[in-house]
């Protein structure tokens, strides 16, 4: 990866006016832009401004954070760039953001089979940071915006690190390099909208709260095959339906009392 990090830094300096014409999201911290590299190479760069108590100290801890975590469920990080603007370089996911595919009506609706393939690997790639990674990294926010899916649908964290590009300002205020009960009830909320953003095909963006009030509804069983994403039809398995929303039950549960782990729901996925 060092080899790379220095062509990627002549890149970006000289080509900032002309190399980033597609803007596909922005924050506080900038924007991010989809580049195209000398070589014919495409990646995600995504412009780092540092604010508040932030310093270049901060901009190399999120380096050193991202340039660490190796997962296929991960974006990984390709390079980076200092100097009168900062960047991070990150793999492009060919297939573009979960979001897209789910409420984009020109995209080819996700299948069954892809959809329990996302929360499969969305809750792998949890398991990797809070147990496999040492320190572990509470770093993350998840969501249909923030799962990016490759060539072969499968999922890719792709706000991950303290510097996190697509989060809200209240996402970023509650993250911290330490696990407590507010930040893992937090993590385990939003996998729950997520599954349940699969399974309905509404927008958590949108309806995020009343999706959750659905699922904690003693009587949500009798209303499930109303709140199917059409697209899906009758092609799904009912087995496979009621245990993700079991899961998706007890990750949104897990906001107010967070008793859950991740290896647990990976493996009941």
């Amino acid at each position: 990866m060092n080899d790379s990090f220095m062509f990627k830094m002549r890149f970006l300096l000289r080509s900032r006016s002309d190399g980033f014409s597609r803007v596909i999201g922005t924050s506080s911290h900038g924007a991010s832009y989809k580049a195209r590299f000398q070589n014919g190479r495409v990646a995600v760069v995504k412009e780092i401004h540092l604010i508040d108590h932030q310093d270049d100290d901060s901009f190399y801890r999120e380096v050193q954070l991202l340039g660490r975590l190796h997962h296929r469920h991960i974006v990984a990080l390709d390079g980076f760039s200092v100097g009168r603007k900062r960047f991070l370089v990150f793999e492009n996911v060919e297939n573009g953001s979960l979001k897209e595919h789910l409420n984009d009506p020109l995209k080819t609706p996700l299948d069954w089979r892809i959809r329990l393939k996302i929360a499969v690997g969305v809750a792998a790639a949890l398991e990797y940071l809070h147990f496999f990674c040492d320190p572990p990294v509470y770093h993350v926010s998840i969501s249909s915006s923030t799962i990016m899916l490759d060539e072969n649908y499968n999922a890719k964290l792709s706000d991950v690190g303290l510097l996190g590009s697509g989060s809200s300002d209240h996402v970023m205020a509650r993250r911290t390099s330490n696990c407590n009960g507010q930040v893992y009830g937090n993590i385990m909320y939003e996998l729950g909208l997520l599954i349940l953003e699969l399974i309905t095909g509404q927008s958590s963006d949108k309806t995020g709260t009343d999706l959750s009030q659905w699922i904690e509804e003693s009587c949500f069983p009798t209303s499930i095959y109303n709140m199917i994403d059409p697209d899906l039809g009758n092609n799904y398995d009912s087995r496979e339906l009621k245990g993700l929303l079991a899961v998706a039950r007890f990750c949104i549960k897990s906001a107010d009392e967070p008793n859950s782990f991740t290896p647990q729901i990976y493996r009941y996925l």
